[in-house]
C-alpha cells in the first residue's frame, strides 16, 4: 500500500490530512514542533492519522508539503534526496500576515519547488481551494468538487489523480508545472479559490 506524508499541519496540511481520514486513508503528518504539539489535532482527526517527525514523514511514497513560503528552502536542505517518490506541492507564494506576493521573476511557484525538493516527481495539488472546502463533502450541487493537479511526470500525475479520485473529487489535470502550476498559482493564476463542480 502506498505509504503517504504530509509536512505542515496548519489549515491547508490539516485540511489535507481531514480529507484523508475521512476516506480512512492512513497517513502520517508531522510540523516544525514535533509530534507532541499535534496530540489535540490527531485525536480530533482519528486513528488514521498519525504523527511523527519531518523525516519519517518525508520518507513517505508520497509526501504532501504545506508549510509557509519563506520556510520551503530551509526545509528541503534538511531533507535526503527523494529518489524519485512523489512530493505534491500544496504551497503558495504568499504569507500571513500580509499576504504579500513573492516575487518569482515570472517563474512557476512550482517550478521553485521542484528546484529545492532534490530527486522529487513533483506534483501541484491541493493549494487552490479553501481549506474548509478541501476537508468537507466533495459532493457538492448534484456533482462532485473539482480539484486540479499537474505535473511534468505522467505516472507521479496519475498517482495523485487515482488519490483525488479515492477522496471523491473530481481531478483535473492541467498538464505541465511550467502551464499547469502557473493557473492554480496563488496569487496569479485564474484558478485559485473557484469553487467548481464537475458533473457526470
Amino acid at each position: 500500500m502506498t505509504s503517504i506524508g504530509i509536512i505542515g499541519a496548519g489549515q491547508i496540511g490539516s485540511a489535507i490530512a481531514r480529507a484523508l481520514a475521512n476516506n480512512g486513508i492512513p497517513a502520517t503528518i508531522a510540523n516544525s514542533r514535533g509530534p507532541k504539539s499535534l496530540q489535540d489535532f490527531l485525536s480530533e482527526v482519528g486513528p488514521a492519522i498519525t504523527g511523527n517527525t519531518v523525516a519519517d514523514v518525508a520518507a513517505k511514497d508520497i509526501v504532501f508539503v504545506a508549510v509557509n513560503w519563506s520556510r520551503l528552502p530551509e526545509l528541503f536542505a534538511t531533507l535526503p534526496d527523494f529518489n524519485g517518490r512523489i512530493v505534491v506541492d500544496a504551497n503558495n507564494p504568499i504569507e500571513a500576515p500580509l499576504f504579500k506576493p513573492v516575487d518569482l521573476g515570472g517563474v512557476a511557484s512550482s517550478e521553485v519547488v521542484a528546484g529545492l525538493a532534490r530527486g522529487a516527481k513533483l506534483v501541484k495539488a491541493f493549494n487552490h481551494l479553501q481549506p474548509q472546502l478541501l476537508s468537507g463533502d466533495p459532493q457538492a450541487e448534484g456533482g462532485k468538487r473539482v480539484l486540479f493537479y499537474s505535473g511534468d511526470d505522467v505516472a507521479a500525475k496519475g498517482e495523485v489523480g487515482a488519490l483525488i479520485d479515492q477522496l471523491g473529487f473530481a481531478g483535473i489535470d492541467l498538464g505541465s508545472l511550467a502551464i499547469g502550476a502557473r493557473l492554480v498559482q496563488f496569487p496569479g493564476g485564474p484558478l485559485p479559490a473557484l469553487n467548481l463542480v464537475k458533473f457526470g
